[in-house]
């Protein structure tokens, strides 16, 4: 009962007109940012989150996760009709929906996916609602050791899991933890790794290295790399389904709503392989076989598109109840929250009750906002298709540059952001995937110091890691995360 009251509370709050307005603003904005090829909701959010030097944080957070939400739901327009997916969740609804638009179906492609987004988004809310205050119950009692032990399995199997090869994955990831550890020793004052550089003696600024690695690094590779890559656009078509795709898409929408759910809520998560196994699914469970890889099934369209909505809305369960991001944006996320003082964890829904309920009204109320925007407007939204590329990533340039100097009016500031957004290049062009670096930033400090403060309990010994079943257990996920990847290779191989 208390739950509910709770929630009701949450949408009284989420439901006043300047919250509706920003819940309006992300989820146009975010559609308008999965549309356009080449941006995606990480960029935009980083680039944004100067903004909550001025905004209130009920409403920049439920602005950003319009954002992060309504970009799955745009992201599947391109992957639909330009097979360019914008984000890696609808690389797998590329596959068949660009089939599909290229026998004249594209409507049908559009109408199951943004309805199979709103299915799992609606489905995957209702479980955040029902179980994040039960995890972060169970939260409370976790020690330094079990915490410390989480950010070494979110280091493993986000380093593990995202990018092409493990090795990139964890050079990346030191690189993050290492610029984490710059700036003042939380325990002993001394400066660290700061070359004398007074800008460096709090830190390097997680918006500024978020804004640089993203924004800029997006908008420098694609003018670097991409700039006169073009793409052919399959026709459009009335966005709607007959009954007999009806009858093949909802079956698939639970299912993939089933699948994606438990990928988003565990520091192995992520849109992609809850995508895949829906895809493979679908595939295997069809009648109808042969218009896999042909003229393109509608299954193959929704089981995975439900997944990616389900695995992204899954994300704020980690983030909310234990502050661990599972993704890039839900790593950006985090810092919006710091920006404000906020510690997201077990005690977050103690201390800040009214922004979390608020929060997770407003995925209730983005759900239907994004249903409304995606539907009807689609023909609008693919007009966005015809913007240059030029004036666009020079916009998204100037807007990150006023940002950053707005923090602090520093052209110090500025040159970082730079030489940050050159390294982003760099990862871009090798490779090597930025969501580590960003996890090792923000959570490089935090795993610092529950490291130090089990050490202190088991004085000194590291066989306090071990002597609690759950943090050894951890630990075992953490070994299996790294090494069962290689054996299973080096089995097939032999």
């Amino acid at each position: 009962m208390e739950l509910w009251t709770q929630l009701l509370g949450g949408f009284a709050t989420a439901a006043t007109p300047v919250n509706l307005m920003w819940a309006f603003v992300g989820c146009a904005l975010g559609t308008a940012i999965g549309v356009l090829p080449g941006l995606g909701p990480a960029v935009t959010v980083a680039m944004l989150l100067p903004i909550t030097a001025q905004v209130e944080p009920t409403a920049s957070m439920i602005f950003f996760c319009g954002i992060y939400y309504g970009a799955m739901y745009g992201g599947s327009t391109t992957s639909i009709l330009l097979n360019t997916p914008g984000e890696t969740g609808t690389m797998v609804t590329a596959l068949e929906g660009f089939r599909m638009a290229k026998s004249g179906r594209a409507g049908a492609a559009l109408a199951t996916s943004a309805i199979g987004s709103f299915v799992a988004g609606t489905i995957a809310t209702v479980l955040v609602t029902l179980f994040a205050p039960y995890v972060a119950e169970f939260a409370v009692t976790l020690g330094p050791p079990e915490y410390f032990m989480l950010m070494l399995l979110a280091f493993t199997t986000v380093s593990a899991v995202l990018g092409r090869s493990a090795l990139r994955g964890l050079t990346a990831l030191f690189v993050g933890i290492a610029g984490g550890l710059v700036g003042m020793d939380q325990i002993s004052g001394a400066s660290r790794y700061t070359g004398g550089i007074p800008e460096f003696f709090d830190g390097l600024e997680v918006v500024l290295v978020a804004v640089g690695l993203f924004a800029v690094g997006e908008a420098l590779y694609t003018a670097l790399y991409e700039g006169r890559s073009s793409s052919e656009m399959n026709r459009m078509s009335r966005a709607h389904m007959t009954r007999s795709e009806w009858r093949r898409s909802w079956p698939a929408w639970l299912r993939g709503t089933a699948l994606g759910f438990p990928f988003g809520t565990i520091p192995a998560g992520g849109t992609e392989i809850p995508t895949f196994l829906s895809y493979g699914v679908e595939r295997k469970l069809s009648r109808h076989k042969e218009e896999f890889g042909t003229s393109g099934a509608i299954e193959g369209v929704a089981g995975p598109e439900a997944a990616n909505n389900s695995a992204v809305t899954a994300t704020l369960v980690p983030l909310l109840t234990l502050g661990i991001p599972t993704s890039v944006t839900a790593a950006i996320l985090l810092s919006a929250l710091q920006n404000y003082g906020i510690q997201a964890g077990p005690q977050l829904f103690q201390t800040s009750s009214g922004l979390v309920w608020a929060l997770i009204a407003s995925l209730y109320i983005g759900n239907v906002m994004l249903l409304v925007l995606n539907l009807p407007l689609v023909g609008l939204w693919v007009k966005l298709l015809k913007i240059p590329r030029a004036p666009l990533y020079a916009g998204i340039l100037i807007f990150a540059t006023v940002g950053v100097y707005g923090m602090r009016q520093s052209a110090f500031d500025l040159l970082l952001m730079l030489g940050v957004g050159l390294v982003g290049v760099l990862i871009r062009r090798y490779d090597f995937p930025a969501a580590p670096v960003i996890v090792g930033l923000i959570l490089g400090p935090l795993a610092e110091a529950q490291f130090r403060n089990a050490m202190s309990i088991g004085e000194g010994h590291v066989r306090v890691f071990f002597e609690r079943p759950l943090s050894a257990a951890i630990f075992v996920v953490c070994v299996a995360v790294v090494l069962l990847p290689r054996l299973m290779r080096l089995r097939r191989g032999g």
